[in-house]
């Protein structure tokens, strides 16, 4: 046996038939003088290779917005108006976009003109993905029921100083 086919674990070249002028067939392990697969060996991997990297969690954004309710007619749906700024691709200045969700409102709680978060869930229908959560309204000053004005400072006014 010589040194190559022992290295290739080849068959002898004695036992492989050569094909004859005509019709006959060869019944080798080549086709088209390739060498099969099965008898190369396989490269050994270098301890160089650096290890795959680890892979981190996909980036979930936009997992909860907030918006102003804007329909609240139909059933256990309300139509939340999302605002948020973006920039202009020309000007680059920051206008106002405006976008509609639908979402899941188990209870009708919701009234026009409500605050509320959205949350996302599972898809609930084809065009709701999203959960109503209460949040207390924005800009809302508490104003007091006695009629006296807040003293904020703690300075007494010209008024509360002459009755001292």
């Amino acid at each position: 046996m010589s040194l190559t086919a022992s290295l290739l674990h080849l068959p002898p070249l004695h036992s492989l038939k050569l094909s004859s002028s005509s019709s006959s067939t060869t019944t080798t392990h080549f086709l088209h003088g390739s060498t099969p697969l099965t008898l190369l060996s396989k490269p050994s991997s270098s301890p160089t290779n650096p290890p795959p990297p680890t892979f981190l969690p996909p980036i979930r954004a936009m997992r909860s917005l907030q918006g102003r309710v804007v329909c609240a007619t139909s059933d256990k749906t309300v139509a939340v108006e999302v605002v948020r700024l973006a920039p202009h691709p020309k000007y680059k200045r920051r206008v106002r976009k405006k976008k509609k969700y639908q979402a899941h409102d188990p209870d009708n709680q919701f009234k026009v003109g409500d605050f509320v978060q959205l949350e996302k869930s599972r898809p609930i229908s084809k065009t709701k993905t999203f959960l109503a959560v209460p949040i207390p309204a924005r800009n809302s000053r508490k104003k007091d029921t006695d009629g006296e004005p807040s003293q904020e400072l703690g300075i007494p006014l010209e008024s509360q100083q002459d009755q001292a």
